[in-house]
């Protein structure tokens, strides 16, 4: 039924995947399907951005989350699944639904967590617009 699946993790913010990652898990086992797993770095590139950084730091940054989400990886995804790791840059709904196109998966499961309520109010959670603009099926998991 399901042959790719994407699952988002913010690697600083355990809510993330504390949920959504042993659904992902047993998805993959359950289907035999690989896991994708995407963390999205900031656009650091930006003119109104990148002046306040040095020359190299986005090289830098994305360096040190993919070895982070590798060291991820490692520890929580048993050997038997097939997994790749995707360091995007944005804003983490629009690459999550960029990666979700280019790999062309099946399925992206997130977790949802709780937010100020002003904030989803006035922007609105990431979840929900991943939801909202994905054509893929998209799994929340509270």
């Amino acid at each position: 039924m399901y042959d790719r699946i994407l699952l988002p993790v913010d690697l600083n913010h355990k809510a993330t995947w504390e949920k959504s990652l042993p659904k992902a898990l047993e998805f993959c086992t359950q289907y035999g399907a690989s896991l994708h797993l995407v963390t999205v770095l900031p656009d650091f590139g930006l003119p109104l951005v990148g002046g306040f950084f040095p020359k190299e730091f986005a090289a830098q940054a994305k360096k040190a989350t993919t070895d982070g989400l590798r060291q991820f990886a490692k520890a929580n995804v048993p050997k038997g699944i097939k997994v790749q790791r995707i360091v995007a840059d944005g804003k983490p709904y629009e690459a999550i639904l960029r990666v979700s196109k280019k790999l062309d998966v099946d399925l992206i499961i997130m977790s949802a967590h709780k937010r100020k309520r002003i904030e989803e109010y006035l922007t609105g959670t990431n979840a929900m617009r991943v939801v909202q603009q994905s054509r893929k099926s998209v799994m929340i998991v509270r």
